[in-house]
């Protein structure tokens, strides 16, 4: 069977078990290639530099697929943004983001806990469909997350990510009660899934979600020709 691709930021900081960018997170082949010159700043950004960082996922996708990708997504959820465009350039199939979960599930009310709430705008949602008030709450600006993961910091305290993970969705639910299920928009977010749901007694969905479920239909996609 064919891997799957991933575009992945130009990153240093550490990607453990459930982050999309370690392959121990799959229990499929994966595949990489790095966005050279692309860091997390230049992307998790309300208003990114579009023409170059869409000209580097279409080069990345076309050598993936090169390279015998099936189909590709990306290592940052805010990507989202050139889900239309990536797809129409791509030789394969693309997913390039844990919003298109929250499309997939209308008719329930989902909230979304992302890397940057001051810079997840409505032209990320609307780029994949999703309704344009869909409730958000950002990880801390200035805490352990941020300096690790937007900062590019080398270094990461996996127990204090945790409780800024479970302390954001908790100040989501505080604000809509009404939400029923949530979605991590951020890559780096999975490997506290399982305490997120623990804490707050809710189904929580990650990337890693939505590329099983891509990865299956990738597979009928390939047998079928």
């Amino acid at each position: 069977m064919k891997p799957l691709g991933i575009l992945v930021l130009d990153t240093r900081f550490p990607r453990i078990v459930g982050d999309i960018g370690n392959p121990a997170s799959f229990d499929f082949p994966v595949i990489y290639r790095r966005l050279e010159g692309i860091v997390p700043s230049d992307v998790v950004a309300a208003h990114p530099y579009k023409s170059r960082i869409l000209a580097a996922l279409e080069a990345n996708a076309r050598k993936l697929a090169a390279e015998g990708a099936a189909g590709i997504s990306t290592s940052c959820g805010f990507l989202a943004l050139f889900q239309k465009e990536l797809e129409a350039l791509s030789p394969v199939p693309v997913a390039t983001s844990a919003l298109l979960l929250v499309t997939a599930m209308k008719g329930r009310k989902v909230g979304v806990i992302t890397a940057s709430a001051r810079n997840l705008t409505v032209r990320h949602l609307r780029a994949v469909g999703a309704p344009e008030n869909t409730p958000i709450e950002g990880m801390p600006e200035n805490g352990s997350f941020a300096a690790t993961f937007l900062a590019n910091g080398p270094d990461l305290d996996r127990a204090v990510v945790e409780r800024e993970t479970i302390e954001a969705g908790r100040a989501l639910l505080r604000k809509n009660p009404e939400i029923e299920a949530i979605v991590l928009e951020c890559t780096n977010l999975p490997p506290y899934k399982r305490a997120l749901e623990g804490a707050l007694a809710i189904e929580v969905y990650d990337v890693l979600d939505l590329l099983r479920d891509f990865w299956k239909r990738l597979g009928h996609h390939v047998e079928r020709g």
